[in-house]
């Protein structure tokens, strides 16, 4: 199945800087759009995976690589090597850039009709960062971002549900907490027997009936929020 349904794309930032993506379409008439957003493994296989069943279900999706400003088409896999070089990405990131980057997506789709931005690992956090600086977004997804407790300041101007696994050893239950107490509209849900990644069937983290009830979660949210 793996990038059956899309095609890799250039984006161009509103700096003048210029990414990669990959986009899949539905079969008819689409619903809407997605972003989706990576971890920091970059638009590897489980991203493009996420994004085809994406399109499967009736959305025109699009996945920006939003580590181009670093190392142009940069993917990576799971091992424990794999996770410490893919680490050195975040060492200090550039938030505004990567957002610019998302811009980008999000309107490279629009004209799908409403747009929501699903994210992961890290792209949980920009997913949240999306929801409260962007524009032309209906809905906002994160999936286990850990620098959303740090930023809960800010007001989502869409509708937000966020996942977080109780075991994640990155990301506190007091996180989630903070989370709840500082934006009570934001719908949070966590699962007790998930750790960081548990979304991820590539993982060894992967936690079946977490990510189908995660995934069942988030599908209901975009079919109410994404309405032409």
């Amino acid at each position: 199945m793996e990038d059956l349904l899309g095609q890799h794309l250039t984006l161009t930032a509103s700096d003048g800087h210029t990414l990669g993506a990959y986009r899949a379409d539905p079969a008819g008439t689409p619903k809407g759009g997605i972003v989706v957003i990576q971890e920091i493994f970059g638009v590897n296989s489980h991203i493009r995976n996420v994004t085809d069943r994406f399109a499967a279900e009736g959305y025109v999706a699009i996945a920006p690589a939003l580590f181009d400003r670093q190392e142009r088409n940069f993917e990576s896999g799971y091992s424990p090597d794999e996770i410490a070089h893919a680490r050195k990405f975040i060492a200090n990131p550039d938030w505004d850039a990567m957002l610019r980057d998302t811009q980008a997506a999000i309107d490279a789709i629009k004209s799908a009709g409403p747009v929501a931005i699903v994210g992961f690992c890290m792209g949980g956090s920009i997913a949240f960062l999306a929801a409260t600086r962007l524009s032309g977004l209906a809905a906002a997804v994160g999936y286990y971002g850990g620098a959303i407790a740090r930023n809960a300041d800010e007001k989502p101007k869409v509708s937000v549900q966020l996942h977080f696994g109780a075991q994640d050893q990155g990301i506190p239950l007091s996180d989630v907490e903070i989370i709840r107490e500082k934006r009570p509209e934001i719908e949070v849900h966590v699962y007790d027997e998930a750790g960081h990644g548990f979304g991820c069937d590539e993982r060894s983290a992967y936690h079946k009936p977490s990510a189908e009830l995660a995934g069942s979660r988030t599908r209901n949210f975009l079919t109410r929020h994404l309405k032409k």
